[in-house]
């Protein structure tokens, strides 16, 4: 595997070796031991599959502490435009984001932290997002942002996107209250 941190502190790209030939092929997804020599020693305790269809935008997401989580997200079937926001109030990029592409192609997987909200994109006619977390959900402690907050700006590439009624209502970023 090969772990590539990104210009934001504590966001990683995770590409796993690949083995392949016409049969198909195989790669290891996880590795305790591959993370915890990079620097990444992260207890996951559940995995989560999502299906979503062409333009469908879920995000920006996150859970307050006690319950922040620590997410590894992949894409199995399709293409993502995945983003991760930075809302820790004393980082130096906080309100900076970082997009990642993940395509069932790429294999590409994406390290998102606590103290980020994240969301993605659907690129392709379906999406199948997997991903592990470090804490159970808690909907006392779940929060978001508006997807098209001027003030972070992300460039999702898209102006009417599939939006859930709590995603279209997410709270603009100057409005966070609880933050990390």
């Amino acid at each position: 595997m090969t772990f590539t941190k990104l210009a934001i502190d504590g966001l990683v790209v995770i590409e796993p070796k690949v083995f392949g030939d016409s049969r198909g092929f195989f790669m290891e997804s996880y590795n305790k031991k591959l993370f915890q020599e990079n620097g990444i020693d992260i207890d996951f305790v559940q995995d989560n599959h999502s299906r979503s269809a062409k333009d469908v935008l879920r995000g920006l997401h996150f859970q307050l502490p006690p319950f922040a989580q620590d997410k590894l997200v992949r894409v199995i079937k399709g293409e993502v435009l995945d983003v991760a926001v930075d809302i820790r109030k004393d980082s130096p990029s906080y309100g900076k984001w970082e997009s990642v592409k993940l395509s069932e192609e790429n294999k590409k997987m994406f390290l998102v932290p606590k103290g980020f909200a994240h969301g993605f994109l659907v690129l392709s006619e379906s999406a199948d997002f997997e991903y592990k977390v470090s804490n159970y959900y808690s909907p006392e402690h779940d929060r978001g942002l508006r997807w098209n907050d001027t003030d972070i700006n992300v460039e999702w590439g898209i102006s009417n996107p599939q939006l859930s009624e709590k995603d279209a209502n997410q709270p603009f970023f100057k409005d966070l209250k609880d933050t990390f």
